[in-house]
């Protein structure tokens, strides 16, 4: 049973560690408590007048068993640069999970990073408001007025803010970031992982031998073979399936195109750990600890087993991923970043009010 509720803690991790281009650090924050299972309205157990006789102990819940649903959980990959002091964090990938009540369907959807939005105030951060790209939200609320240190949860927080205010999802009642540090082993412990690539992605980092592309002298960009990842049913290891899903350069719509491959990816590391059956081989599940174990951080609320153990029961075949469709704005001639066009913003309706069942059968192409 241990290894069992280990193999969910892993899951769980696997599903955000896979959400950044960059370095990660991770948070999750729980705003809200899941109210506790109502107590049971089972008949009295009838315990033997027969001193020898002992009552059998009541079985202790598992942690996270009060959890019902349903929750909505924020997944963000975010660029720490930890080989740069105090650089400022950004969002580079924004997902939203909705889990509907019950545990065993969820909805997956990505927010662009450079999508336009209203911040407010900040006074943590020293910040005044106004309206900024989405990706914005973390440096700006990680920011320690009156020092060039940062703080991630506090950036976080504002963060969240927006998204409520944006989304009309009133409670987050989780949030997750990680190091990137440890994510090609962790992806290698699981054997790899197969994908069907829907379009041919050109790597802008990696070699065809996955060592980095050298830098043009200069800077600014890179030079030398690329690596290739062309259309079909493909068997990524560790640096080649992080690689591909991080790439939006050179492909038709850009940052649209990577948050689809970033969502087909997680729910391939997702079925993958749990057609392995890791719970009954400890030493692999070790292994799998080990690269998590460079990449993990946790703060605050309830842990991160209490919703690996609460989501059980949730399945790749249960995770419908949804694609959120915009276009850029700008103004002058100018790139002020992104908007969702108005199919986009009614999903994010239906998902506040709960109906996201309904909303996509009206608009099924949102469904990837």
């Amino acid at each position: 049973m241990r290894n069992r509720k280990l193999l969910w803690w892993i899951v769980g991790a696997v599903v955000v560690v896979l959400l950044g281009g960059g370095g990660i650090a991770l948070a999750v924050g729980n705003h809200k408590k899941e109210p506790a299972a109502a107590a049971s309205s089972a008949p009295p157990v009838v315990i033997s007048a027969e001193p020898s006789v002992s009552p059998t102990p009541s079985p202790t819940p598992s942690p996270g068993a009060d959890i019902n649903g349903p929750l909505d959980l924020v997944l963000l990959g975010v660029d720490t640069r930890v080989t740069i002091p105090d650089w400022e964090p950004h969002s580079d990938t924004i997902m939203l999970l909705h889990v509907e009540r019950g545990l065993k369907k969820a909805y997956l959807y990505s927010l662009p990073r450079d999508l336009r939005v209203k911040m407010p105030a900040f006074a943590k951060a020293g910040f005044g408001g106004g309206t900024y790209k989405l990706t914005e939200a973390m440096s700006r609320g990680s920011r320690v007025p009156g020092t060039k240190k940062t703080n991630v949860n506090q950036g976080y927080e504002l963060l969240t803010k927006v998204l409520t205010q944006y989304t009309g999802i009133k409670q987050f009642q989780a949030g997750a970031i990680l190091n990137f540090g440890g994510l090609d082993q962790l992806v290698d412990s699981l054997g790899g992982v197969d994908m069907v690539v829907d379009e041919t992605v050109k790597s802008h980092h990696r070699k065809p031998d996955g060592t980095m592309r050298p830098l043009v002298p200069g800077g600014g960009d890179y030079s030398g073979p690329q690596a290739v990842y062309r259309p079909g049913k493909r068997h990524f290891v560790g640096w080649q399936a992080i690689d591909y899903a991080r790439q939006r350069y050179g492909l038709p719509n850009g940052d649209y195109d990577r948050t689809r491959h970033q969502r087909q990816l997680v729910r391939a590391i997702l079925g993958k750990a749990l057609g392995q059956g890791l719970g009954d081989d400890p030493q692999k599940l070790q292994g799998v600890i080990r690269a998590l174990g460079k990449s993990l951080v946790y703060v605050g609320g309830r842990t991160p087993l209490e919703y690996a153990y609460a989501l059980r029961n949730l399945t790749p075949g249960g995770l419908t991923l949804v694609g959120l469709p915009g276009h850029g704005v700008g103004s002058g001639g100018g790139y002020l970043g992104e908007a969702l066009t108005a199919e986009g913003k009614g999903f994010l309706t239906a998902a506040a009010k709960g109906q996201i069942a309904p909303y996509l059968a009206k608009h099924p192409k949102l469904v990837n």
